[in-house]
């Protein structure tokens, strides 16, 4: 995501600038109106099978960036705790569960659903998204688990555009039909 770090708008940015355009337009958008986040457990951390630690309490360190409750689907529930604003839960849950628990929380305000791309696409397949920004970055990271062959899978259900910015990032924005 270093194309949103670059931007003016960064949350995070400690030095005066960064750029204003597209890329910054999305970085300022990123938290608009979102009361709750769901993600998968490799978005949380690097921990695989039954939780041997319960200390580790994700990449972000004291002050994670989602400032609203975060739900963490996983085979492996631990106990909720807050780090700052943010409360993450645990949950052995199908994506209607995890969704219909996200909407209480966040109290008539949108849910974001955070990735990464197996967990995205679960809730694709189950026809639980309305609308999905995908920013693509010509790298290559090894391996991973692709969102899609192609974004014209989603054709059938979903309007598809493509607006390509100078900083070479393509987002493609999707919305239900």
């Amino acid at each position: 995501m270093w194309w949103a770090g670059d931007t003016a708008s960064w949350p995070n940015r400690t030095d005066p600038g960064g750029s204003r355009g597209l890329d910054d337009y999305f970085t300022r958008d990123f938290t608009h109106n979102i009361g709750a986040e769901i993600m998968g457990r490799n978005k949380f951390g690097p921990v695989r099978g039954p939780w041997e630690n319960e200390d580790w309490s994700g990449w972000w360190g004291e002050e994670p960036p989602f400032h609203t409750p975060v739900f963490v689907l996983t085979h492996y529930e631990r106990p909720s705790f807050t780090l700052s604003d943010t409360t993450f839960h645990f949950l052995n849950a199908e994506p209607a569960v995890a969704l219909k628990k996200a909407r209480a929380a966040a109290n008539g305000k949108d849910v974001r659903l955070g990735g990464g791309a197996s967990t995205i696409r679960e809730f694709l397949d189950a026809g639980l998204v309305d609308t999905l920004h995908v920013a693509v970055v010509d790298v290559e990271i090894g391996a991973g688990v692709r969102l899609w062959e192609s974004p014209e899978e989603l054709s059938d259900r979903f309007h598809h555009e493509i607006v390509p910015s100078p900083s070479g990032v393509v987002h493609h924005l999707f919305w239900r039909r």
